[in-house]
């Protein structure tokens, strides 16, 4: 199975000290070839990947546990906001109602202080060709 046709990925970045920090992520192949997800301005992945684009990558299920027989692969991270149009309708697309449940979510979970919800989005130039 390719990259972007997993339903998750487990998303490796790198703190400061050089700690990998691994969490699972939606995931969409996008036009150009790369994989992109979007994610909140104020996450520890979005913090992480302001410091460095170093990402490691590999298909996963829904707790970031890595897929059987998959292997982790290198890439680079490029954060834009506000969020790509082609990655927002691709995971709407691909995740449907799962993506309003995950933003009342993030609401209930942060009922004081919101989270910005999905206001960046992460395109992923992935090493050699994963698809």
């Amino acid at each position: 199975m390719a990259i972007a046709d997993s339903k998750y990925i487990a998303l490796t970045t790198f703190r400061k000290s050089g700690v990998a920090v691994t969490c699972p992520v939606w995931v969409v192949p996008l036009d150009d070839g790369r994989i992109g997800f979007w994610t909140s301005s104020e996450s520890g992945k979005a913090k992480r990947l302001r410091h460095t684009a170093r990402v490691v990558v590999q298909p996963s299920d829904g707790r970031g546990r890595s897929v059987a027989g998959s292997s982790p692969v290198d890439g680079t991270a490029e954060m834009s906001a506000p969020p790509l149009p082609e990655i927002v309708t691709k995971v709407k697309a691909k995740y449907g109602w799962m993506t309003t449940m995950s933003k009342l979510f993030a609401k209930l979970a942060h009922p004081i202080h919101t989270l910005p919800y999905a206001d960046v989005s992460v395109a992923v130039s992935l090493a050699g060709d994963t698809g």
